[in-house]
């Protein structure tokens, strides 16, 4: 495989790092690395592979000349919608992490399992966009079941780590977490989210819609379509839980009128579907958690079971992390399946 050129914009983020360790974990074919970030962060040193490297600023020139050829972008919507055409221009393939070009019709969407084939759509724009997290983890579980039975519709609430708000968002349940246990917690202010995160949760996650759903909400719905290219219904509820890291789903799948579900058949196609573990054993106390889906890069799923009143529903619950699996996992996976049909082209 040939090396490349990969810049990283975000570097100094919760997800900027994620990058730099899953690229080197997976032994990502990389030649030059460019860490970028705000003028903040510049001047900054990051390791990678044993080396160091020291953060660059990001402006609109940065990549000129650079010859960068894949570039992650995870720095926020706004930096995305400003920067990524600069990247396009000099000639890398922007993977970007943010939910600014995710509904863009001249955009693909990707969870390189479920339709790696969106990727060769890159060259109308030169951007992939990357899932959000807990759209990811879904369409995990979804793919594998609706190529088993045909879905008629998809409810699902989420029970959402505090790292999907970044660092900031971690920092702040921590810190709640002190003071409670030094009798101080009305003293602490809640800035990351609406409310004390801390033994409490919180059921909006992002701007509330005219529709009373939430945008986070939406966004699961409104990808699922284009990632499955479905267009089954999807209604979510997505609640901020006092978790570290690693999101939850708890979720309801109607299948089509006339289907009679073969639990263990479901649990078969769910195994057997890349980077999917089922975990179920529930008479031995073995589910998925966030304490095992933490730091890895796979998608648990256990508490499968048919609906009691209806032959065609099944009930199951889902754990992945967000920042791995839901985020840069998935970018790092996007660029390996970009290059190999580059390189087979």
């Amino acid at each position: 495989m040939s090396k490349y050129n990969v810049a990283v914009v975000g570097a100094s983020g919760a997800v900027g790092e994620e990058l730099f360790r899953i690229l080197e974990e997976m032994d990502f074919p990389v030649a030059n690395l460019l860490p970028l970030a705000s003028a903040r962060s510049a001047g900054e040193m990051i390791e990678f592979k044993g080396k160091s490297y020291r953060i660059e600023e990001l402006t609109e020139t940065v990549f000129e000349g650079r010859e960068i050829d894949i570039a992650f972008f995870s720095a926020g919507g706004n930096i995305s919608a400003h920067y990524a055409k600069f990247a396009v221009e000099s000639g890398a393939v922007v993977i970007d992490n943010t939910s600014h070009f995710r509904m863009d019709e001249n955009v693909p969407l990707v969870v390189p399992e479920v339709n790696p084939q969106d990727i060769a759509l890159w060259q109308e724009s030169g951007i992939i966009a990357n899932p959000n997290c807990s759209t990811i983890q879904m369409v995990h579980l979804l793919k594998p079941l609706h190529d088993l039975y045909p879905i008629k519709r998809v409810d699902v609430s989420t029970y959402q780590a505090v790292s999907g708000a970044g660092k900031k968002g971690m920092e702040e349940l921590v810190k709640q977490m002190q003071a409670f246990f030094n009798f101080k917690l009305q003293d602490e202010q809640a800035q990351a989210f609406a409310h004390q995160i801390a033994l409490n949760v919180i059921p909006h996650i992002d701007k509330p819609q005219p529709n009373g759903y939430t945008k986070e909400e939406m966004k699961m719905t409104n990808e699922t379509k284009k990632i499955m290219h479905v267009d089954f219904p999807v209604s979510a509820t997505c609640v901020r839980v006092p978790v570290l890291r690693s999101h939850s789903e708890a979720i309801t799948i109607t299948f089509e009128e006339g289907v009679d579900v073969d639990v263990e058949r479901a649990r078969e196609a769910l195994a057997n579907f890349e980077n999917v573990k089922v975990v179920d054993d529930l008479e031995n106390n073995e589910y998925p958690m966030p304490l095992i889906a933490s730091d890895t890069d796979y998608t648990y799923v256990g508490r499968i079971r048919k609906d009691v009143y209806a032959d065609n529903m099944l009930h199951l619950w889902g754990v992945a992390d967000q920042v791995r699996v839901g985020a840069a996992t998935n970018a790092v996976r996007i660029a390996f399946k970009w290059i190999a049909m580059e390189e087979n082209e």
